[in-house]
């Protein structure tokens, strides 16, 4: 789906975003407030709710890195992915990818910058502990990578006319 103006993609963007970040923010207050750290809920089948204090990035990953460099790391790739959409918001899909990778990225920096650590509480088997966030921002790589792969048919126009 290609929103009908740049405007309306930066809307829709920062729309998605706004939603992630509230949603998981909302999640990880609810988890703090009834799990303490450390501790172990039963969930649905093969998912239990957990209480853990992450210093890394998604799924952990530089966890054991300085703060400095996850916050730089964080800040870089999303500069990265606000300009790619910049160059050109009437991408099919650029607006989904982006939002839900921006709110997932502002969400896990709120955390961070609120208690140098991010809140995560969802644990699979045999899978690092996350989060809403990092939820959102694998679901917008994924995105991002469809956007940007997409068919001859829901390029941009310009795109078109180069013949790409």
């Amino acid at each position: 789906m290609r929103p009908p103006s740049r405007a309306a993609g930066w809307r829709a963007l920062a729309t998605v975003a706004f939603l992630v970040i509230v949603s998981d923010q909302l999640s990880k207050a609810i988890v703090r407030g009834a799990i303490e750290p450390g501790e172990r809920v039963d969930g649905p089948p093969i998912v239990d709710l957990v209480h853990v204090m992450n210093q890394g990035v998604a799924f952990g990953f530089l966890g054991e890195e300085s703060r400095a460099l996850v916050v730089a790391i964080t800040c870089v790739a999303l500069a990265a992915v606000l300009g790619w959409f910049a160059l050109a918001p009437e991408r099919p899909w650029a607006w989904l990818a982006i939002g839900l990778l921006a709110g997932g990225a502002l969400g896990n920096l709120i955390d961070r910058a609120r208690q140098d650590a991010v809140t995560d509480w969802i644990d699979l088997p045999a899978w690092p502990s996350f989060n809403l966030a990092d939820m959102a921002i694998t679901l917008g790589a994924v995105v991002l990578v469809l956007s940007a792969l997409g068919s001859e048919d829901e390029r941009p126009e310009e795109a078109r006319a180069r013949g790409e």
